[in-house]
Order: structure tokens, then sequence, then C-alpha cells
């Protein structure tokens, strides 16, 4: 049987390239065909001079493919685009490199050196408080003493810059890989910061997917015991690449308490379920407001429709967040209302508290 792609690739992801990095993280194979048992690629590097420097990285390729019994013969050509790559950026600027390109090759899942979990916040559809409930949940995580990261995976509509309340383009070093920010004791990327404000993103699903890698593989993120992932709403490319690409330790479904809300959020859990992502809870967002002046509690979503759709599935129930004026003001002063000591920010607190008991962050 002829040699597959897939193994084509898992062969030589890991060799390492004269300016750092490894080929799989390059992007830079391209082309593959396997005609009996010869295998043809090509690398597309930057120059002539990239092409000299990359004879060892050929060399090792292929001495690693005419090992497989499968293969006879390991023809590589290496070309370079007619225009030649923009320069590397230096100490302080922005990154060069493209966000947003088509993914690179990966064998299965990806760790990330020194991430411990990987926790996605999902929802069913918009509008429901995902990103506040993960602004805040990862503001809570690090007032508990653990080292958090919080990427802003919501490709379309990114806001946890205005959230978390951290703006510039992040620096890139050395041109391959990108510094993220940090507030609040969290350490935060998001496309928004490579933007401009209210710049509009109008890609397909490949470049989504090319996007998210970048974002989870070529970020230096350091030591952390959870990355919360903050997912675009609905069922699509970002939320499939993402549990392809990197180990994801579960999700947590937010959603209010009312019914279309809660269809939505069925259709979520499906999808991880399809996927093999264990479904870690949920939570049910907007669920009681209480008047300011006369102290009436009224329930505008429902309430507890969350809870018993959780009952019904089987999964844990991780707890209610209220409806508060606080809590949007908060958000849109960059300043998370879990950064405070009112009921909002104790609700999460045992949000928090139950993650971490449960060995999850």
């Amino acid at each position: 049987m002829p040699v597959s792609r897939e193994t084509i690739l898992r062969e030589i992801s890991d060799i390492a390239l004269p300016q750092g990095g490894t080929l799989g993280q390059a992007d830079i194979v391209r082309a593959i065909a396997v005609d009996g048992g010869t295998v043809r690629f090509v690398l597309e590097v930057e120059n002539a001079a990239t092409a000299k420097a990359f004879a060892p990285v050929e060399a090792e390729a292929r001495t690693r493919l005419e090992r497989l019994p499968e293969v006879d013969k390991v023809q590589i050509v290496m070309t370079a685009p007619a225009k030649p790559a923009p320069p590397k950026a230096v100490s302080g600027q922005a990154p060069s490199l493209k966000i947003g390109g088509h993914p690179t090759a990966q064998a299965g899942p990806m760790a990330l050196p020194g991430v411990r979990h990987i926790i996605a916040i999902g929802s069913g559809k918009g509008g429901v408080g995902k990103s506040t409930v993960t602004s805040n949940l990862a503001v809570a995580l690090a007032r508990a003493g653990r080292k958090v990261g919080l990427l802003d995976a919501d490709i379309y509509g990114p806001s946890q810059p205005r959230m978390m309340g951290v703006s510039g383009r992040p620096a890139s070093p050395d041109g391959q890989r990108i510094e993220p920010l940090h507030a609040h004791g969290v350490t935060v990327m998001s496309i928004g910061l490579m933007l401009k404000e209210g710049e509009a993103l109008v890609w397909r699903g490949p470049m989504l997917m090319g996007a998210l890698q970048q974002m989870l593989q070529q970020v230096n993120w350091g030591e952390l015991d959870v990355l919360l992932i903050d997912l675009p709403p609905g069922t699509g490319d970002v939320q499939l690449s993402l549990c392809q690409k990197a180990p994801v330790t579960g999700a947590i479904i937010v959603s209010t308490p009312q019914d279309v809300a809660l269809l939505d959020a069925r259709r979520a859990i499906d999808m991880f379920g399809k996927l093999k992502t264990p479904v870690l809870g949920l939570i049910e967002n907007m669920s009681t407001y209480v008047c300011p002046k006369c102290g009436h509690e009224a329930h505008l979503f429902g309430h507890g429709g969350v809870a018993a759709e959780a009952a019904a599935l089987g999964l844990p129930f991780l707890g209610e967040l209220p409806l508060e004026l606080e809590v949007r003001l908060a958000g849109d002063s960059g300043q998370p209302v879990a950064l405070g000591e009112g009921g909002v920010a104790q609700a999460y607190a045992r949000l928090a508290d139950r993650l971490v008991e449960g060995g999850l962050a």
C-alpha cells in the first residue's frame, strides 16, 4: 500500500529549521504526491539564499522518508515566491507573521509546551454572554492563584481586548513567535490585537483554521495551569479546528435559561460529543435580575432551564450567574467585575473554585 500523506508529514514535521522552529510549524510543504513508491513534494522557501541554507533540511527529509518500507524514491523541489518575503520584525515591532494563512499540516493534536489544561468556552448562539463569562472566569482563576491564559478565538467578533483592557499590537522579537499581552494576572492573545479597531475579517475556513493554529502554536504562552479559549458562537470551522489541532481538556457551555438558547446549546454539546471533547459542565448566565431600587427578583430569560438540561444530559451544572448592570460597565471599561468583591465577583469565584477542586485548573 502506498505511503499516506499523513505519514509523510508526521515523519518530517519535527525537522529543525536553520532559523528556528520545525518544518511542521513553518507551513512550507506543498504539493505532496505519491506515485507507487515515489514520493514528491515542494518546499516553498523565501528566496535563493534561504534555499541554500535549507539543504540540510532537504537531505534530512529525504533520508527519513527513504527509510519507510513503502518508499523507494523521494523527489524534493525547492521553490521561492516571485516576490521576496517582507523583512522580519525586530524587538518591539509588530509581528511580520501573516495571520490567517492556510493551516500548517499536523498529524494530530499538538500539545502547547508548558500548558497543563486547555478549556474551550462555547455556546450554541451569540448574545448569551460567553465572552463576558470567559474574561471573568480567567480573572477569578488568576485571583485563586492559578497561572491563566486567555485566547480570544472569536475570530469575527473579538471582544477580549476591550473586556480585558489591553491594546496595542503584540511584539515579535524574532519575527517567528508572538509575545502575548498581560492584564489582571492573565496572559492574553486575540486576533483583535492584530487588526485595526472596527476592521472586518472576510475569511474562508482555511484562513480561520490557519489563524487559530498560529495563535495556539506561535504565541509564547509560558507556563500556564489553564488556557481558556473564547470560541465563536455556533458549531463551525474554529471549533472543529481547535479540537483537531490541540489537546483540549474539555469544553464549558454557556447559555441563558430561555428555550431558544437551550436549543442551540444542545447543538454545541452534540458537536463536542462528535469531536470527542468532554463537556465539563454548563453555566446558566443572566439567570436572575434583582432591581437595585426595590430588591425585586425577576427572571427575564426564565430560570433553571440550564440546570434542568444538565441534569437531563447527565452533565455537571457549574452554577448560575446574575444579570447586572455592573457586569456590562466593568466589561466596557476593561476591568472585569470578577476583580471586585460583590455578589457577582463571588459567583465567579465559586465557579473558579469548582474548576480548581475538579483538577481542571
